[in-house]
């Protein structure tokens, strides 16, 4: 299969991985800021192929995971309304609020609907012109797009009861939030491929400078990884601070300019909290006033929600990389697949999930 299997050969593989052990002289950590990328590493056993003094932290880059418990509990408190069809990618239906979760909500008899695209639940709102449509949209710079397109296309077209519930958020600004932290152990970053297909990378290169921190925009394959730990291990030995793109089939500079044009048109930057992080100065975005009529939080009369996070769940300090997920005395204990603590352990790109589900301590 074209751009898998030669990715996953086991030859190239090991030949990378001898590159990098001949290449480290000094211990280094690294995060690789994608959840689908921490699977991977955990799937294919990636991190056992590095020498000790190689250590990958893992960051907050699953969207389900970095969604407020406040977005949470708004989402289930507009599920639960009469009239309502919320839509959602199936991830966030097992995502705990702070009493219960979009499928409980399903469950007791609201129409709470799984989708694949935010275009499938405009089509519901055509469908359905007496009930009010609402699609949760969350994530990077990866969905932002197709939401934006969704909420375009109904303006254009006059679908009057359909509406978004916005929780997006941005990649730099998260990198910049770590590095400045006092905390921060990160010493390079290995870039999400795909936010930088949509993005491409120029807005990394004043961080790279700012913080001396390598930055390798990276695929998700095996090859692709160990590439991208390669290329960040030798900037760190040589003292260099670039970045560089691993992911060059699918990544270019400037990103998608298409894809970009839609987002701005549609959202603009606002600060925005992150689960685990907190609140982000200019980290996500908002629907544009030209757009507010599609703002499901205006649209819908929400009582002030307060939330309050589960003392045991560690998963502020996983996002962050300054724990593993086998470090909370809570990991397959207390919090498991079917029992989540946290989003990291629900989701499919969660850290949590890779650690518990290829079994690794």
């Amino acid at each position: 299969m074209k751009f898998v299997d030669e990715y996953r050969n086991k030859e190239n593989v090991q030949r990378v991985a001898r590159a990098i052990k001949e290449v480290t002289k000094h211990p280094w950590t690294i995060m690789e800021i994608c959840g689908g990328q921490t699977h991977s590493i955990i799937r294919f056993g990636l991190d056992e192929l590095l020498p000790k003094k190689i250590s990958l932290v893992h960051g907050p880059g699953c969207p389900v995971c970095v969604t407020p418990l406040e977005s949470i509990n708004r989402a289930i408190a507009i599920a639960s309304k009469e009239g309502v069809i919320f839509c959602s990618f199936g991830d966030m239906l097992r995502v705990p609020g702070s009493k219960k979760d979009l499928l409980s909500v399903k469950a007791e008899g609201g129409d709470v609907r799984i989708v694949y695209s935010p275009m499938d639940a405009l089509e519901i709102a055509k469908r359905n012109p007496n009930k009010k449509v609402v699609f949760f949209a969350v994530g990077f710079e990866t969905t932002a797009p197709g939401n934006a397109m969704a909420a375009y296309k109904a303006k254009a077209q006059n679908i009057n009861n359909f509406s978004l519930l916005v929780s997006h958020v941005l990649v730099p600004p998260a990198i910049e939030a770590i590095l400045s932290s006092k905390q921060n152990k990160v010493q390079g970053f290995l870039a999400a491929g795909h936010v930088c297909t949509v993005m491409g990378y120029q807005e990394y290169e004043p961080l790279a400078k700012k913080y001396k921190t390598p930055i390798v925009v990276t695929g998700f394959e095996p090859l692709d990884i160990l590439q991208g730990v390669h290329m960040c291990v030798k900037q760190l030995e040589e003292s260099r601070y670039e970045v560089e793109n691993q992911y060059s089939r699918s990544v270019h500079r400037q990103g998608n300019s298409k894809a970009i044009e839609i987002i701005k048109q549609v959202f603009e930057v606002s600060s925005r909290k992150w689960r685990g992080i907190g609140v982000i100065p200019q980290s996500g975005l908002v629907l544009r006033k030209s757009f507010s009529q599609f703002d499901a939080e205006k649209i819908f009369d929400l009582e002030d929600i307060k939330t309050s996070e589960p003392k045991e769940c560690i998963s502020a300090l996983v996002l962050r990389g300054i724990k593993k997920p086998h470090e909370c005395s809570a990991f397959g204990k207390s919090c498991r697949p079917d029992h989540p603590l946290g989003a990291p352990m629900v989701s499919s790109e969660g850290a949590c999930a890779a650690y518990y589900r290829y079994k690794r301590r």
